[in-house]
């Protein structure tokens, strides 16, 4: 089992009674309705009461100086209530690639605002020729301008500054960083997708000739890339974690209330096997996940290998929660009115989002392949 801090369970129980006492499956019901998607008066009290924004960012940047295991442990609390916020575009997308990659200069112009939530800022990398490969970039920047669309743009409606990553035309093929301002001097329109997913904001954002600002030096750009979509996919797996928990608690709780035949279905042995096999498979998920986090925290050599076993093993045990979740729960599991298809519909948007699970096995061999022969 993985030993946190005496801080990092104090952490964990301020964010899960905050998330307990103010949220709740009606308000993000309602929310799913709303244009934005969130509530932005309750997303400024979280940032600011808890001051969770920007919590792994150095204090001389408005950061709390903490480091990513204490992030994965906010991102777990929010992805066990389904949290509808820009939290995850701005403070672990944007806030990455800034820290990743941008120079002394940018950070300190950008990542106070992020983390006071003055800005919501995301990051723009899907587009049609990487969907299956992150690295196959076909849209370029030419002459320090873009003219393209990015797709599955989290987040996007409302932000006021996307990175979007992109190689440099006149450079190589390596992808780069860049900052786009969004502002009436920039023609940046965005499209809504419909998603299975309601509790996240995501969207194709078209981009006809916006003016764009390098991010750092452009140096090491395909090591800082990688680096990036690592990050990312510890962060989500984090979170992913958090949703498989509340699962797997909210099945065994119906299970023991649950009266078949004059006894509790707990008590049979299907549905025992299947909550025990459920346990095993979250509790490895969570391991992995949090191991992963703290290789990035201890700038561990083998983050690689970590982050496509943390990514596999939350999409593989969100996807079996929210199926065994829906199973247990029986013809309820099906309506709309019960809130387990809400957790269903995230954990199958997660499980493509950075990669699937045979992406990440296929890509963790191709890793070890590598580290074996060095």
């Amino acid at each position: 089992m993985y030993a946190f801090t005496d801080e990092q369970l104090q952490l964990r129980d301020t964010v899960r009674r905050f998330m307990a006492e103010r949220t709740s499956t009606k308000q993000t019901r309602e929310l799913m309705e709303s244009i934005s998607g969130f509530d932005e008066s309750l997303y400024r009290q979280l940032l600011a009461e808890l001051g969770v924004g920007g919590i792994h960012v150095p204090e001389e940047y408005g950061g709390a100086g903490l480091s990513y295991e204490e992030l994965a442990i906010v991102l777990e609390e929010m992805g066990r209530v389904l949290y509808p916020s820009p939290f995850f575009s701005s403070h672990v997308l944007a806030t990455n690639a800034l820290l990743l990659v941008g120079s002394p200069e940018q950070k300190a112009e950008w990542l106070p605002k992020i983390a006071s939530g003055e800005v919501n800022a995301t990051v723009a990398f899907y587009e049609d020729s990487n969907l299956r490969d992150l690295r196959n970039f076909q849209q370029t920047v030419q002459n320090g301008r873009f003219t393209g669309s990015k797709e599955r743009v989290t987040d996007a409606f409302g932000a006021n500054l996307i990175i979007v990553i992109a190689p440099d035309a006149v450079a190589d093929r390596m992808p780069c960083f860049w900052l786009a301002r969004c502002g009436r001097d920039a023609d940046i329109r965005y499209e809504p997708t419909n998603s299975i997913d309601e509790t996240r904001r995501i969207g194709e954002v078209g981009f006809y000739d916006v003016p764009v600002e390098r991010l750092g030096d452009g140096g090491h750009t395909q090591q800082l890339y990688s680096q990036f979509i690592d990050f990312a996919c510890v962060a989500l797996a984090n979170e992913m974690v958090g949703g498989a928990q509340w699962l797997l608690e909210s099945a065994v709780e119906y299970a023991n209330n649950r009266v078949q035949f004059g006894r509790p279905i707990s008590s049979m042995q299907a549905i025992k096997h299947k909550c025990a096999d459920l346990l095993l498979e979250v509790e490895f998920a969570k391991s992995a996940a949090y191991r992963a986090a703290t290789a990035i925290a201890e700038g561990d050599s083998k983050l690689p290998e970590y982050a496509s076993i943390a990514k596999a093993a939350s999409n593989t045990a969100y996807m079996q929660a929210a199926n065994d979740a829906i199973q247990i729960h029986g013809g309820i599991g099906f309506t709309w009115d019960n809130d387990t298809h809400l957790w269903y519909k995230r954990a199958k948007s997660s499980e493509v989002f950075f990669g699937t699970t045979e992406m990440h096995r296929e890509t963790l061999m191709q890793r070890i392949d590598l580290a074996e022969g060095a």
